[in-house]
Protein backbone atom coordinates (compact mmCIF):
# COMPACT_ATOMS: atom_id res chain seq x y z
CA UNK A 1 0.00 0.00 0.00
CA UNK A 2 1.16 3.54 -0.24
CA UNK A 3 0.17 6.63 0.74
CA UNK A 4 0.26 10.01 -1.43
CA UNK A 5 -1.19 13.21 -0.41
CA UNK A 6 0.81 16.85 -1.83
CA UNK A 7 0.20 18.58 1.83
CA UNK A 8 2.27 17.27 4.47
CA UNK A 9 -0.30 17.88 7.66
CA UNK A 10 -3.70 16.59 7.53
CA UNK A 11 -5.83 14.59 9.42
CA UNK A 12 -8.05 11.65 8.35
CA UNK A 13 -10.92 10.22 10.52
CA UNK A 14 -10.96 6.78 9.94
CA UNK A 15 -14.03 6.49 11.76
CA UNK A 16 -16.08 8.94 13.76
CA UNK A 17 -18.41 6.22 15.80
CA UNK A 18 -19.03 6.57 19.50
CA UNK A 19 -20.34 4.16 22.10
CA UNK A 20 -20.71 0.59 22.23
CA UNK A 21 -23.79 0.63 19.94
CA UNK A 22 -23.09 2.64 17.09
CA UNK A 23 -19.56 0.45 17.07
CA UNK A 24 -20.81 -2.90 16.97
CA UNK A 25 -23.69 -2.24 14.05
CA UNK A 26 -20.64 -0.32 12.37
CA UNK A 27 -23.04 2.89 11.77
CA UNK A 28 -19.81 4.34 11.43
CA UNK A 29 -16.64 3.50 11.06
CA UNK A 30 -13.99 3.08 14.38
CA UNK A 31 -10.94 3.33 13.00
CA UNK A 32 -9.29 6.41 14.64
CA UNK A 33 -7.29 9.74 13.50
CA UNK A 34 -4.56 9.35 11.51
CA UNK A 35 -2.46 12.01 11.54
CA UNK A 36 0.61 13.20 9.02
CA UNK A 37 2.92 15.96 10.28
CA UNK A 38 5.63 16.61 7.76
CA UNK A 39 7.37 13.43 7.42
CA UNK A 40 6.18 11.48 10.33
CA UNK A 41 2.53 9.52 10.29
CA UNK A 42 0.80 9.14 13.33
CA UNK A 43 -2.16 6.94 14.09
CA UNK A 44 -4.67 7.73 17.09
CA UNK A 45 -7.16 4.99 18.83
CA UNK A 46 -6.96 2.27 16.23
CA UNK A 47 -10.30 1.17 17.32
CA UNK A 48 -12.28 -2.18 15.37
CA UNK A 49 -11.41 -1.73 11.70
CA UNK A 50 -8.84 0.46 12.04
CA UNK A 51 -6.78 -1.60 9.74
CA UNK A 52 -9.84 -2.36 7.33
CA UNK A 53 -9.95 1.62 6.95
CA UNK A 54 -6.59 2.07 6.19
CA UNK A 55 -6.68 -0.49 3.38
CA UNK A 56 -10.09 0.72 2.35
CA UNK A 57 -8.70 4.57 2.11
CA UNK A 58 -8.27 6.57 -0.88
CA UNK A 59 -5.65 6.85 -1.24
CA UNK A 60 -4.24 3.66 0.65
CA UNK A 61 -2.35 4.43 4.10
CA UNK A 62 -0.06 1.92 4.62
CA UNK A 63 0.64 1.51 8.39
CA UNK A 64 4.59 0.46 7.96
CA UNK A 65 4.86 4.00 7.51
CA UNK A 66 3.62 4.63 10.98
CA UNK A 67 6.05 6.52 13.57
CA UNK A 68 3.49 5.60 16.17
CA UNK A 69 -0.08 4.69 17.35
CA UNK A 70 -1.70 6.80 20.05
CA UNK A 71 -3.82 5.85 22.55
CA UNK A 72 -6.02 8.02 24.44
CA UNK A 73 -7.09 5.38 26.46
CA UNK A 74 -8.24 1.72 26.97
CA UNK A 75 -11.34 1.07 25.60
CA UNK A 76 -12.45 -1.11 22.74
CA UNK A 77 -13.17 1.34 20.61
CA UNK A 78 -10.07 3.23 21.02
CA UNK A 79 -7.44 0.56 21.45
CA UNK A 80 -9.05 -2.85 20.08
CA UNK A 81 -6.65 -2.91 16.80
CA UNK A 82 -3.53 -1.68 18.34
CA UNK A 83 -1.86 -5.16 17.82
CA UNK A 84 -2.69 -5.27 14.32
CA UNK A 85 -1.25 -2.21 13.65
CA UNK A 86 1.65 -2.44 15.43
CA UNK A 87 2.02 -6.03 13.31
CA UNK A 88 1.63 -3.44 10.09
CA UNK A 89 3.80 -0.67 11.31
CA UNK A 90 6.85 -3.18 12.15
CA UNK A 91 5.91 -5.41 8.70
CA UNK A 92 4.81 -8.32 11.23
CA UNK A 93 7.90 -7.93 13.65
CA UNK A 94 10.30 -7.68 10.90
CA UNK A 95 11.41 -4.61 11.59
CA UNK A 96 11.70 -3.53 15.24
CA UNK A 97 10.27 0.01 14.99
CA UNK A 98 8.08 2.92 16.14
CA UNK A 99 6.57 3.97 19.49
CA UNK A 100 3.03 3.23 21.59
CA UNK A 101 1.85 5.56 23.77
CA UNK A 102 -0.71 4.65 26.19
CA UNK A 103 -1.86 5.49 29.96
CA UNK A 104 -0.23 3.02 32.33
CA UNK A 105 -3.59 1.80 32.98
CA UNK A 106 -3.37 0.25 29.78
CA UNK A 107 0.12 -0.91 29.94
CA UNK A 108 -0.34 -2.63 33.28
CA UNK A 109 -1.31 -6.18 34.19
CA UNK A 110 -4.01 -6.10 32.05
CA UNK A 111 -2.54 -4.88 29.19
CA UNK A 112 -4.20 -4.00 25.81
CA UNK A 113 -0.79 -5.13 23.73
CA UNK A 114 -0.16 -8.36 23.44
CA UNK A 115 3.24 -9.67 24.81
CA UNK A 116 4.64 -10.75 21.60
CA UNK A 117 3.17 -7.54 19.95
CA UNK A 118 5.29 -5.29 22.92
CA UNK A 119 8.47 -6.87 21.63
CA UNK A 120 8.00 -5.62 18.06
CA UNK A 121 8.17 -2.35 18.20
CA UNK A 122 10.77 0.18 19.59
CA UNK A 123 9.46 1.39 22.39
CA UNK A 124 6.13 1.40 24.93
CA UNK A 125 5.76 4.68 26.74
CA UNK A 126 3.11 5.40 29.45
CA UNK A 127 1.69 8.42 29.08
CA UNK A 128 1.33 10.69 32.18
CA UNK A 129 -0.24 14.11 32.54
CA UNK A 130 1.04 17.23 31.32
CA UNK A 131 3.91 16.31 29.50
CA UNK A 132 5.42 16.55 26.28
CA UNK A 133 6.23 13.31 24.23
CA UNK A 134 7.86 13.28 20.30
CA UNK A 135 7.68 10.51 17.50
CA UNK A 136 9.68 11.55 14.56
CA UNK A 137 9.09 15.36 14.14
CA UNK A 138 5.92 14.94 15.91
CA UNK A 139 5.47 16.82 19.34
CA UNK A 140 2.59 16.37 21.77
CA UNK A 141 1.60 17.64 24.90
CA UNK A 142 -1.29 15.59 27.32
CA UNK A 143 -3.48 17.67 29.39
CA UNK A 144 -4.44 17.19 32.76
CA UNK A 145 -6.20 13.68 33.74
CA UNK A 146 -10.11 13.74 32.11
CA UNK A 147 -12.66 12.53 34.13
CA UNK A 148 -13.57 8.64 32.54
CA UNK A 149 -14.16 5.40 34.12
CA UNK A 150 -10.18 4.41 33.45
CA UNK A 151 -7.05 7.18 32.82
CA UNK A 152 -7.37 9.59 29.96
CA UNK A 153 -6.27 12.49 28.66
CA UNK A 154 -6.98 15.07 25.94
CA UNK A 155 -4.07 16.14 22.96
CA UNK A 156 -2.23 19.12 21.85
CA UNK A 157 -0.28 19.50 19.18
CA UNK A 158 0.51 21.87 16.20
CA UNK A 159 0.05 21.31 12.78
CA UNK A 160 1.59 23.83 10.26
CA UNK A 161 1.39 26.63 12.36
CA UNK A 162 -2.12 25.63 13.55
CA UNK A 163 -2.71 24.52 17.19
CA UNK A 164 -4.90 21.31 17.34
CA UNK A 165 -6.56 19.90 20.29
CA UNK A 166 -7.81 16.48 20.90
CA UNK A 167 -10.70 16.29 23.49
CA UNK A 168 -11.39 12.79 23.85
CA UNK A 169 -13.62 10.88 26.30
CA UNK A 170 -14.71 12.70 29.46
CA UNK A 171 -17.50 13.77 31.76
CA UNK A 172 -17.96 17.74 31.27
CA UNK A 173 -15.85 19.54 33.97
CA UNK A 174 -15.02 23.63 33.82
CA UNK A 175 -11.54 23.03 33.69
CA UNK A 176 -11.49 21.56 30.30
CA UNK A 177 -11.83 25.64 29.46
CA UNK A 178 -8.26 26.19 30.40
CA UNK A 179 -6.89 22.66 29.46
CA UNK A 180 -8.50 23.11 25.51
CA UNK A 181 -7.47 26.30 24.19
CA UNK A 182 -6.88 25.57 20.21
CA UNK A 183 -7.15 27.40 17.16
CA UNK A 184 -9.00 23.79 16.14
CA UNK A 185 -10.87 21.54 18.54
CA UNK A 186 -11.48 17.89 17.94
CA UNK A 187 -14.49 17.09 20.45
CA UNK A 188 -15.73 13.59 21.14
CA UNK A 189 -19.61 13.88 21.33
CA UNK A 190 -21.34 10.70 22.27
CA UNK A 191 -24.92 11.98 23.56
CA UNK A 192 -27.37 14.51 22.12
CA UNK A 193 -28.41 15.25 25.96
CA UNK A 194 -26.35 14.56 29.06
CA UNK A 195 -27.08 11.27 31.06
CA UNK A 196 -26.34 10.96 34.68
CA UNK A 197 -23.81 8.81 36.20
CA UNK A 198 -21.93 8.40 32.44
CA UNK A 199 -19.03 10.21 31.44
CA UNK A 200 -19.28 11.05 28.47
CA UNK A 201 -19.88 15.02 26.59
CA UNK A 202 -23.36 15.70 25.42
CA UNK A 203 -23.92 18.24 22.74
CA UNK A 204 -25.51 20.45 25.23
CA UNK A 205 -21.47 19.97 26.72
CA UNK A 206 -19.93 20.91 23.44
CA UNK A 207 -22.46 24.61 23.17
CA UNK A 208 -21.08 25.42 26.18
CA UNK A 209 -17.22 24.61 25.46
CA UNK A 210 -17.52 25.93 22.08
CA UNK A 211 -18.51 29.43 23.54
CA UNK A 212 -15.88 29.16 26.12
CA UNK A 213 -13.11 28.38 24.02
CA UNK A 214 -13.93 30.56 21.20
CA UNK A 215 -11.39 28.39 18.44
CA UNK A 216 -11.69 29.44 15.29
CA UNK A 217 -12.77 25.93 14.53
CA UNK A 218 -14.51 22.85 15.60
CA UNK A 219 -14.66 19.61 14.39
CA UNK A 220 -17.29 17.56 16.11
CA UNK A 221 -16.57 13.03 16.25
CA UNK A 222 -17.31 9.71 17.83
CA UNK A 223 -20.69 10.01 17.84
CA UNK A 224 -22.95 7.67 19.74
CA UNK A 225 -26.49 6.69 18.77
CA UNK A 226 -28.34 9.83 20.02
CA UNK A 227 -26.40 12.01 17.94
CA UNK A 228 -26.70 10.20 14.65
CA UNK A 229 -30.03 10.11 15.25
CA UNK A 230 -30.51 14.35 15.76
CA UNK A 231 -28.13 14.13 12.37
CA UNK A 232 -24.79 15.59 13.36
CA UNK A 233 -24.22 18.08 10.80
CA UNK A 234 -27.61 19.90 11.18
CA UNK A 235 -26.56 20.12 14.87
CA UNK A 236 -22.92 21.71 14.01
CA UNK A 237 -24.72 23.60 11.25
CA UNK A 238 -27.04 25.23 14.28
CA UNK A 239 -24.16 25.55 16.46
CA UNK A 240 -22.17 27.59 13.83
CA UNK A 241 -24.70 30.41 13.46
CA UNK A 242 -25.13 30.10 17.35
CA UNK A 243 -21.55 30.46 18.23
CA UNK A 244 -19.96 32.49 15.13
CA UNK A 245 -17.37 29.66 15.38
CA UNK A 246 -16.62 27.44 12.27
CA UNK A 247 -18.51 24.05 13.55
CA UNK A 248 -18.55 21.11 11.34
CA UNK A 249 -19.50 17.16 12.08
CA UNK A 250 -16.38 14.59 11.00
CA UNK A 251 -17.47 12.07 8.20
CA UNK A 252 -16.03 8.39 7.94
CA UNK A 253 -12.74 9.14 5.62
CA UNK A 254 -13.14 12.97 6.02
CA UNK A 255 -9.38 14.40 5.82
CA UNK A 256 -8.93 17.75 7.23
CA UNK A 257 -5.56 20.09 5.58
CA UNK A 258 -3.69 22.42 7.78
Amino acid sequence: MVTKNSNPYWIKFLGTAGARFVMIKQLRASGGLWLKSGDTNILIDPGPGSIVRCAASRPKLDPAILNAVILTHRHLDHANDVNVMIEGMTEGGSNKRGVVFAPADALGADTVILKHAQGYVGKIEALEPQKSYRAGDFVFETTPALRHPCQTYGLKFVMNNTRVALLTDTEYFPELIDYFQSDCLIINVVFLEPRCGVQHLSFHDVREIVKRVAPKRVILTHFGMTMLKAHPHELARALSWETGVAVEAATDGMTVVF
